[in-house]
């Protein structure tokens, strides 16, 4: 570490491990990626991979994610078409929409080092490998119990529905779902198909009958006295944000029963609660409902049919249930034969969890690296993975997951990094939704990549879910104002741009091409020591949206300070002054070119290759530290020329056009 990085006492840092992983949520393999897909993780993920390769080193960082091939959304995705004519395999339809959605990824920079695909080429051998390997695990530990539950079967086509065949209400108390599917809702409440309210199949428009079928659980519900403690251990110990925890706890409670007192009306009350199973039953005088609190979901499940028996109507709370492992769709993840099970495929949800563990062994052995290396990055307590989620998947990563993890001892927990909702306009984004969202692609033909991005961390997810409001999209007659996805750009593509231009065209023009040298004002010294840790502090907390703040202020100052003093050095052509101000501006450059690398990469790489520096431009181990770092020699150290005009954060040439129509710079 350098004299000036020094000046920062090392207690007032935060830690970052030596070696991370990050992840990005899977997209399923029946649809190209939407907007939400990168505004709502993928860009935030991307930032922090690359701002953790800056300041660990590239060679300790990992980013992994992929296509997530099976499941019933690209089953019944494919179905549709093969009934218009589509006459490929599954493999085939599933293969095209990962190639898109890798495409797209490209496009916004998304700088994965592995994106998969869990049911195709080599890294679906390994998911295979990896997903067989898991469930023996818990096989042996005794973590998984054979159950045989109703699953619904559509009576008029004589065939089992798989989960988006059939559609419903969530049956939890209070849920604000748009739709529910068959064991699960749209915001990721898991259920028993019996407690579907109002089913009906996709393929008949019938209400579907039940037939039983066995499939292997995880015993999850045994996780509630590990899952309270290691939520307490989460609020003292990490930066888990807290809407994260509230969802998780919400799930922490014995497993009850909400009955609205409405329905109780002209019955015998008394004698109907009498024959309930043993519980506590809690009547508030303000609350609607009664809620009867049992020692277990057997003694719950009971209750219930005590309670359809008498006709009386009720919702079940949130709590820890059986989590499915298995299902019988012949597309997906084959499970090992026990116990006279046969022919079972993963679910989706569970093989999805592990995904990333397979795409990082994937990656691995194309390195040619040791089949144990993946130990290394995801159980060593000096390495941490950080996986980014949506909000609706916490449920999964959080609980599931986690109680999965614990139950296999060879896995580390990984830090869960989940956002609120990115809306379209004032509704949540989501394909399946009344109002379709943009895709990702059609967005790069009104906007740059670096316009998307700047604005998408801008959003503050970690705190609230938050419109996307593009004026592209809007009526005429409702665009007021600045377009906000230009104008957080426009940081980049005028003030930014513009400062870094007016340092190389002076040093061109007065210093024929060659840098000053000299010592860096003390103001400028602390100011950017400042924003630099401000900065590092809110990208450990994954608080994205405030290193916009951090970033806004520090360009704009630094930017004034160029005007005043330029126009003051202009004035009495003191070369003095304009030495000086070169030599504090192309620092105060330097050190912005490596807060933003994470955010607008290309700009910054170009910023580097014109200054004529290496590689340790990005590095944190010199963010503080003088040009003399990078440069051993000024005298012979040459900045490449900038041609008149040209930009290094660049605006789309509509943009432009509309900029000179209006006669705005």
């Amino acid at each position: 570490m350098g004299t000036y990085n020094k000046r920062i006492r090392p207690e007032e840092r935060p830690v970052f491990p030596k070696r991370a992983i990050v992840t990005g949520g899977m997209p399923y393999g029946n649809k190209t990626l939407h907007f939400g897909h990168i505004g709502g993780m993928y860009v935030h993920a991307d930032v922090f991979a690359r701002f953790l390769r800056d300041r660990i080193g590239k060679e300790n960082v990992v980013f992994v994610s992929g296509t997530d091939c099976y499941g019933s959304p690209a089953l019944e995705s494919y179905r549709k078409l093969t009934e218009e004519g589509y006459d490929k395999p599954i493999e085939e339809y599933v293969r095209g929409n990962h190639e898109k959605q890798k495409e797209t990824l490209k496009d916004y920079k998304i700088s994965l080092d592995f994106f998969g695909a869990s049911g195709l080429d080599e890294a679906a051998k390994m998911h295979n490998k990896v997903s067989e390997e898991i469930f023996e695990t818990l096989y042996e530990k005794g973590c998984l119990e054979k159950l045989s539950t109703p699953q619904f079967y559509d009576e008029e086509f004589g065939v089992f529905l798989n989960g988006r065949q059939v559609e419903g209400k969530c049956p939890f108390e209070g849920c604000q779902s748009e739709k529910a599917y068959a064991d699960e809702c749209s915001l990721g409440h898991q259920f028993m198909p019996s407690e579907l309210i109002d089913p009906v199949s996709v393929l008949s428009g019938k209400k579907p009958s039940f037939r039983n079928v066995t499939n292997w659980y995880y015993k999850l519900e045994n996780d509630l006295d590990f899952m309270k403690e290691y939520v307490e251990d989460l609020k003292r110990n990490t930066n888990t944000r807290k809407f994260e925890l509230t969802v998780i706890e919400d799930f922490l409670n014995k497993p009850l029963v909400h009955i609205p007192k409405k329905f109780l009306e002209g019955k015998d009350q008394e004698a109907i609660l009498k024959s309930l199973p043993k519980h506590e039953l809690v009547d508030e005088e303000k609350r609607k409902s009664l809620m009867c609190i049992f020692e277990s979901l057997e003694d719950r499940d009971e209750a219930k049919k005590l309670l359809e028996k008498e006709g009386v109507h009720f919702t079940a709370g949130k709590t820890l249930v059986p989590f499915r492992l298995t299902g019988n769709v012949e597309w997906g993840v084959p499970v090992p034969e026990k116990e006279d099970t046969k022919d079972l495929t993963f679910w989706v949800w569970p093989e999805s969890l592990w995904a990333p563990i397979s795409f990082t062994r994937t990656y691995f052995k194309q390195k040619g690296l040791p089949d144990d290396e993946w130990q290394r990055w995801w159980n060593d307590d000096e390495a941490q993975v950080y996986q980014f989620i949506g909000e609706d998947n916490i449920y999964f990563y959080s609980i599931a997951q986690t109680g999965m993890w614990n139950a296999l001892g060879n896995l580390k927990q990984s830090h869960i990094v989940a956002n609120r909702h990115i809306l379209f306009m004032d509704t949540k984004a989501s394909s399946s939704s009344a109002i379709k969202p943009p895709m990702a692609d059609e967005l790069l033909a009104h906007y740059s990549a670096d316009q998307l991005r700047m604005h998408f961390i801008s959003l503050g997810l970690n705190n609230k879910s938050t419109g996307f409001k593009p004026q592209v999209y809007m009526p005429e007659n409702e665009r007021q104002g600045a377009d906000m996805v230009v104008k957080e750009g426009n940081l980049l593509t005028n003030v930014y741009n513009r400062l870094i231009r007016s340092c190389f065209y002076t040093v061109q023009n007065k210093f024929e091409g060659k840098l000053p040298e000299g010592e860096i004002s003390e103001d400028v010294l602390e100011f950017a020591g400042k924003k630099a840790m401000e900065y590092e502090r809110f990208m450990y907390n994954q608080e994205f949206h405030r290193i916009s703040y951090v970033l806004d202020e520090y360009i704009r100052e630094t930017n004034k300070r160029w005007a005043a003093q330029s126009r003051e050095a202009d004035k009495n052509d003191d070369m003095e002054l304009w030495k000086q101000l070169l030599i504090d501006t192309f620092y105060s450059c330097k050190v912005m070119a490596v807060l933003l690398h994470p955010l607008a990469p290309d700009g910054c790489e170009m910023f580097r290759e014109y200054m004529n520096i290496d590689e340790r431009l990005f590095s944190w181990d010199y963010i503080l530290e003088p040009l003399s770092a990078y440069i051993p020699d000024f005298s012979t150290h040459t900045l490449k020329f900038l041609e008149p005009r040209v930009d290094f954060f660049k605006k789309p040439l509509w943009q432009l056009e509309g900029a000179a129509e209006g006669g705005q710079e």
